[in-house]
């Protein structure tokens, strides 16, 4: 069951287009009332439905964030992972994504990497730990002009209705390599090391170059050795022990990754790189 619900997840993050007329954060306008300060207790407690507007947020490209809750301390910035609940419509109130769709009370977003739409991250820079809001993304910063068949019409704008419960913080760190073991298979008891195979599906990117190979798209699992050549060394010393059937985030740092050269036109100089990774098998 496990399996299902991650690729169910995978289907949704492969569901994206190209975005057009991005434009940076320079100019913001906020209106600014009474702030009211909210816990995660309280927001667990909220449907999504808006409640009474007490703040309001303007962002260059047509973005604008209704807040209905504030929350406290640093806005998030790139490289947070955050437990979000939220829910995705259309103008006309259409439902066509959240966490519902799989039964889940929340799910796990990081910041800054492309895992939704460019006007998530855009939107996620101004929000803080504690925040229910509604972004209202014009076509452009969602779907644009392909839209997604079936589902989302080209040209359609979205209505994002999120609430951000926490920080997740990540499960361990391995000389400046994050790993965040976000379901973990607690029955197995086989952890990957040096000796091992490791078969494993994933999205790698950057910021520059979100999802830029996905063996999802290719129906067969990547299989891994610690003595292959050519591996990052921030992932190799992620996976050591990992067990099958756990979903893995791993976002690597410059110096154990590509350092000041890159990779090709895929991987800039001096840039991060962010694995999403599935454990089919460990033997």
């Amino acid at each position: 069951m496990k399996k299902i619900v991650y690729f169910i997840l995978i289907f949704s993050f492969l569901l994206s287009c190209k975005t057009e007329g991005v434009k940076s954060e320079k100019s913001i306008k906020k209106i600014v009332n009474k702030p009211s300060e909210s816990s995660k207790d309280e927001l667990k407690k909220l449907s999504l439905k808006p409640i009474d507007k007490i703040d309001e947020t303007k962002i260059d490209n047509g973005i604008k964030i209704d807040y209905f809750l504030n929350g406290s301390g640093p806005n998030l910035k790139d490289g947070e992972v955050v437990e979000i609940n939220y829910e995705v419509l259309l103008d006309d109130g259409t439902f066509v994504d959240g966490n519902k769709l799989l039964n889940r009370e929340s799910l796990p977003f990081l910041v800054g990497y492309g895992m939704q739409t460019p006007g998530w991250d855009l939107a996620f820079r101004q929000l803080k730990v504690g925040d229910f809001v509604e972004i209202f993304l014009p076509s452009k910063m969602a779907r644009g002009k392909i839209g997604i068949k079936g589902l989302i019409p080209p040209n359609s704008n979205n209505r994002i209705r999120v609430k951000v419960l926490n920080k997740i913080e990540p499960t361990r760190i391995i000389d400046g390599t994050k790993v965040w073991v976000l379901e973990e298979n607690k029955l197995e008891k086989l952890k990957a090391n040096e000796e091992n195979e490791i078969d494993f599906h994933y999205m790698v990117g950057t910021q520059s170059r979100p999802k830029y190979d996905i063996s999802y798209r290719r129906n067969k699992p990547y299989n891994f050795r610690f003595s292959d050549f050519g591996i990052v060394k921030g992932l190799k010393k992620a996976l050591i022990n990992a067990k099958k059937s756990d979903k893995i985030w791993v976002l690597i740092p410059p110096s154990e990754a590509y350092k000041d050269k890159g990779l090709q036109d895929l991987i800039k100089p001096y840039e991060h790189v962010f694995y999403d990774i599935f454990i089919m098998d460990v033997r």
